[in-house]
């Protein structure tokens, strides 16, 4: 900061973004160098260096050897405060060397520095007699060092930062009313290696003063960002550099991914990538990790606050994992951390029970108290009573309700017998007796006239994490009448393969009417998985259904209205075995009549496919395909709408690609060598095969039908009708398709709006592989031709150069096919010649941005059409680029101005726009060589002005003629945009002269809406301007 008194304070900035040094103007050193003097430079007088803020007396200025050097001044301004300056004004004498030099500055880690000069300097002009000697410039000098050199540094080993001139410069008339017309020029300095540097200041012949000198770097303040924290760090040394910074997370956060951010050249925090996540029992509050309170919990990492505890839950510590269970309340194994503690339920309330003979039905109704949980179930627990008071012992029951005893003796397969009596029958319950989810049970097989105690239990998945006991509600009964006796003698009569004929007699004791008999059967060892029943009301039964030499075992029950009585002993018998299978001669006959009739079958549908010309499997026939419409007439034949008809399927629309008749087998080998390219590719950015047909006339190739059309046309018919967003959509889908082809192997050699195809969804799909060549496996590889024809305007200089072909040609062509995209399939490079195309592209031009094009996306262009083709994007880079775009629209919205979006000349030219009275010249100046360059501008004014000069839509338009317009209405009248006559009236356009100075955002304001009306209105506008220069500018030479 200046101060009263002329300190130069080379500051760290409170903001955060500049470091700088303490320097004070009194403290430079002076030095005089006449141009007599050799290369050493003369005895210099040194200040002491002062870093003190308060220490402000200015050194007067001394002659040195009698010469007139920079000189310490205190003056007024026009405000009349104080300011200290160094001054020269040596005007009269030629050949000026005065030398101003600091003391030595510290570097102080500094990669690159800034100096900013504040000066002013008087108008030679203004200076009788001084017009051969005067100047108006001064230059710039450092020096590094490790440490302080003082005066033995010679001249030439300064190093020219710049020559600085001043913006405005100052009269006698100023001089006489104080009136100081500052000048502040700022020049980067870097990279910087040394420990520290010298500043000098050459005069040349001017009349200057210095007023302030301030010396900075920049740096990145630390901050806090996603739980990370960064430091400070100085920024690179190139202005164009970043500096990548890894932050460290805040206390009690772990990382998720590597938090990173990167430290512009300006000083500023981009791009933040990774980030932390606060610990377990930890949440993010304000940039920082705190504590879950008393009553809270976090059991994982993650972003996420503190939950609180659960009901019947507790935490006693800050920082807590997980909520302990209150007392008496569990959590099952499977129960997540944030789920409420419950308890085991009450028992079940109102039991019903309803006595049937041998057999009760129990029902009853949920507990009253669940527990807090959802997964009831319940159990039955079954005992049998002796009688009044007495004991009571457990029923004996099978696992999944199944009774009956084991086989006491067997019958065979051949004969007849008795079987013997065996065990009693057990309880069984139905569905089950334990894990019932339905408040229901059936329990069968109880003994008659027999007292019965169940006892009901409600259980959930926390019961047996309880010590208390399960509660139940228990009911009794007394079953009724006797049901009848065993079944006695049960034999066997008759056994086949798959069935067996069994008899019995009655019970010895009914104890009333047999209603029927059940009989039960399974095979051996297998009753617990499976058995099944029959009903008989006779005493026999044929059991049919069997495995052929199986063993099963057999019982037998009766049933009466007083319920079923017990089941029979078990009774084994096995099936017959399984007889071979014998054919007499008639079956032989039909046999073989059969596979007659099927091989005939077969060799009648290969013959009529072959009359077909079906030639490749999967693929359809000329005789499923119905022509309907010719589209375009191409060199090797017709593109015709047609529809195929599949078996079993609807019909389709799809595109055929015929060959022309009269071809050369060579033709149809090439014709077909795209469709076996299609054959491989399946993507949903890359046109679909769906069949190929060679064999009958015409040969043709069947597509999908896009809707659409090509994507060059389809934008010319919607020119203007699409956002940013739709434009950057349909780029994406290109980018996909050749990421695809890419990764394949695939160079496409002939990418252009008209090969990309769009349907009815406005997707678009990479087409026509006519010239498509697969690479080996190496992402550096190229395919060389020779001969053939190259599509200039959309083909890399290598390319066109050497035939040489890679993955990195085709990112050339997709930069002019995203330009295609953004112009609304305008034809590149207009109306020059293919000659004036490759011969502007050597020379280093590029298309400029179309009108409305996004900054970002002109820059992808231009990385596109790096000259190097190591140096272009990978298509997976373009992609990823394209959907940071898309989800970041508002990096869309920054457009280029005109004058940058006329800059065709990258690494090689620098485009000046310099208005002259109206007029607008171009002026390019070459870096690379010192010879003159002679450019007609209209030659170049369709690329100097976006294109729209010599062809704004179409590549066969001519150029109109605004001379004959006399008037803005005449001339919107001529580009048929008369509805805008009074926008401009209001706009204050009055003349031809006003409408040729405006650009787009004038247009925007005067009320022009619609894009594509402000494209042909800007279009007009700047084609008027080129008819101008063109008339007045013919050329310029640099």
């Amino acid at each position: 900061m200046l101060g009263p008194w002329g300190v130069c304070a080379c500051w760290r900035e409170q903001g955060g973004k500049l470091e700088g040094f303490h320097v004070k103007l009194g403290h430079l050193i002076r030095v005089l160098s006449s141009a007599s003097r050799g290369p050493k430079l003369p005895r210099v007088d040194t200040f002491p260096f002062n870093y003190s803020a308060t220490h402000n007396r200015i050194h007067r200025p001394r002659r040195i050897m009698g010469n007139i050097e920079w000189d310490a001044i205190n003056e007024m301004d026009e405000y009349f405060s104080p300011i200290h300056t160094y001054q020269v004004c040596n005007v009269m004498s030629p050949s000026q060397n005065n030398w101003l030099r600091t003391v030595w500055i510290p570097r102080e880690g500094a990669r690159r520095i800034y100096i900013e000069v504040k000066f002013t300097l008087r108008d030679c002009n203004s200076m009788p007699g001084v017009l051969g000697t005067c100047k108006e410039t001064f230059n710039l000098y450092y020096y590094e060092s490790d440490r302080a050199v003082g005066s033995a540094i010679r001249e030439n080993q300064f190093i020219k930062i710049d020559t600085i001139a001043a913006d405005e410069s100052f009269t006698g008339v100023d001089l006489g009313v104080r009136r100081l017309k500052l000048n502040t020029e700022v020049r980067g300095v870097g990279p910087l290696s040394r420990r520290g540097f010298y500043l000098a200041f050459q005069d040349i012949g001017a009349c200057i003063a210095l007023t302030s000198v301030r010396v900075y770097y920049k740096r990145c303040v630390g901050v806090s960002r996603n739980l990370a924290v960064f430091t400070d760090v100085v920024t690179g040394a190139d202005s164009s550099s970043l500096v990548e910074v890894r932050g460290q997370c805040v206390d009690h956060a772990e990382e998720r991914d590597t938090p990173k951010m990167y430290c512009s050249a300006e000083g500023e925090w981009l791009v933040p990538i990774g980030r932390c996540v606060c610990s377990a029992g930890f949440e993010e509050h304000r940039d920082s990790c705190v504590a879950c309170e008393v009553g809270y919990y976090k059991p994982v990492a993650g972003d996420g606050p503190c939950g609180k505890c659960p009901q019947h839950s507790h935490s006693e510590t800050r920082a807590a994992l997980s909520c302990p269970c209150d007392s008496n309340y569990y959590r099952a194994a499977d129960d997540p951390a944030a789920a409420p503690c419950s308890r085991p339920p009450s028992a079940p309330v109102s039991v019903i029970s309803s006595v049937n003979g041998t057999s009760v039905n129990l029902e009853w109704d949920r507990p009253l108290d669940t527990g807090g949980r959802s997964d009831l179930q319940y159990s039955v627990l079954c005992q049998k009573c002796s009688g009044e008071g007495g004991p009571c012992e457990k029923c004996a029951s099978y696992p999944g309700g199944a009774s009956g005893g084991k086989a006491g003796a067997s019958i065979g397969a051949g004969g007849g017998g008795i079987v013997e009596r065996l065990g009693n029958a057990a309880v069984r319950f139905v569905p089950r007796q334990a894990g019932l989810t339905e408040p229901w049970v059936t329990v069968l097989n109880l003994v008659a006239h027999t007292n019965y105690s169940f006892r009901i239990m409600a259980m959930n998945a926390v019961t047996h994490l309880s010590n208390e006991p399960s509660p139940y509600a228990m009911v009794n009964i007394t079953t009724n009448q006797a049901a009848p006796s065993e079944v006695l003698a049960i034999r066997q009569e008759n056994t086949s393969q798959n069935s067996v004929t069994l008899l019995w007699h009655e019970p010895d004791q009914p104890n009333g009417v047999i209603l029927e008999y059940d009989i039960k059967y399974y095979e051996k060892d297998n009753e617990e998985h499976s058995y099944s029943t029959l009903k008989s009301k006779n005493t026999s039964a044929r059991v049919s259904g069997l495995k052929p030499g199986t063993k099963y075992i057999f019982q037998v029950r009766a049933r009466t209205s007083a319920g079923c009585g017990r089941f029979s002993q078990n009774v084994e018998i096995q099936t017959g075995k399984a007889v071979p299978l014998r054919y007499n001669t008639m079956t032989i006959i039909w046999i073989c009549m059969a596979l007659v009739s099927g091989l005939v079958t077969f060799l009648a549908i290969i013959i009529c496919r072959k009359r077909q010309g079906y030639t490749l499997p999967h693929y359809p026939s000329l005789l499923c395909v119905e022509h309907f419409l010719t589209l375009l007439y191409r060199e090797f034949g017709e593109v015709c709408y047609g529809r195929m008809r599949l078996p079993g399927k609807r019909d389709i629309p799809v595109a055929l690609k015929t060959l022309k008749a009269g071809y050369t087998e060579k033709q149809k080998r090439d014709f077909l060598a795209e469709a076996s390219i299609m054959a491989q590719f399946d993507h949903p950015n890359v046109i679909r095969l769906e069949g190929v047909v060679t064999q009958s006339k015409p040969v043709m190739i069947i597509t999908e039908y896009m809707e659409n059309g090509s994507l060059d046309s389809f934008l010319r018919r919607h020119d203007g009708q699409f956002t940013i967003i739709q434009l950057v959509g349909l780029l994406r889908g290109i980018a996909a398709g050749m990421t695809y082809l890419s990764d394949l192997g695939y160079i496409h050699r002939d990418l252009a709006a008209r090969n990309i195809l769009v349907n009815s969804n406005l997707v678009c799909k990479v087409s026509d592989f006519g010239l498509s060549r697969v690479l080996e496996d190496d992402p550096d590889a190229a395919y060389t031709t020779s001969g053939g024809k190259i599509p200039i305007r959309w083909t890399a200089p290598e390319a066109i150069a050497y035939r040489k072909f890679s993955s990195s040609s085709d990112v050339w062509s997709y930069g002019v096919v995203m330009w295609e995209v953004m112009s609304y399939g305008e034809r590149p490079y207009w109306n020059l010649t293919n000659r004036d195309v490759i011969k502007s592209v050597e020379e280093g031009y590029r298309l400029p941005a179309p009108m409305g094009c996004p900054a970002a996306l002109h820059t992808l262009m231009l990385d596109c059409w790096q000259k190097d083709r190591n140096e272009r994007p990978r298509f997976c880079q373009i992609v990823t680029v394209l959907d940071k775009l898309i989800r970041n629209p508002e990096n869309l919205k920054s457009m280029d101005t005109l004058c940058r979006s006329q800059v065709l000349w990258r690494h090689w030219c620098v485009a000046l726009c310099v208005c002259v009275r109206d007029s607008l010249q171009l002026i390019f100046l070459s870096s690379h060589s010192s010879s003159s360059l002679s450019l007609s501008i209209y030659d170049h004014l369709s690329l100097s002005f976006g294109g729209s000069l010599s062809s704004p839509q179409l590549m066969d338009r001519a150029i109109p003629d605004f001379s004959s317009c006399n008037s803005v209405n005449e001339w919107l009248d001529t580009i048929k945009m008369s509805r805008y006559k009074d926008h401009f009236a209001a706009g204050g356009y009055h003349t031809l002269g006003h409408v040729i100075g405006m650009n787009q955002g004038d247009i925007q304001r005067l009320g022009v809406t619609l894009m594509g009306h402000q494209k042909k209105i800007m279009t007009s506008v700047q084609l008027m301007r080129a008819q101008v220069l063109n008339k007045s500018v013919p050329s310029v030479h640099v």
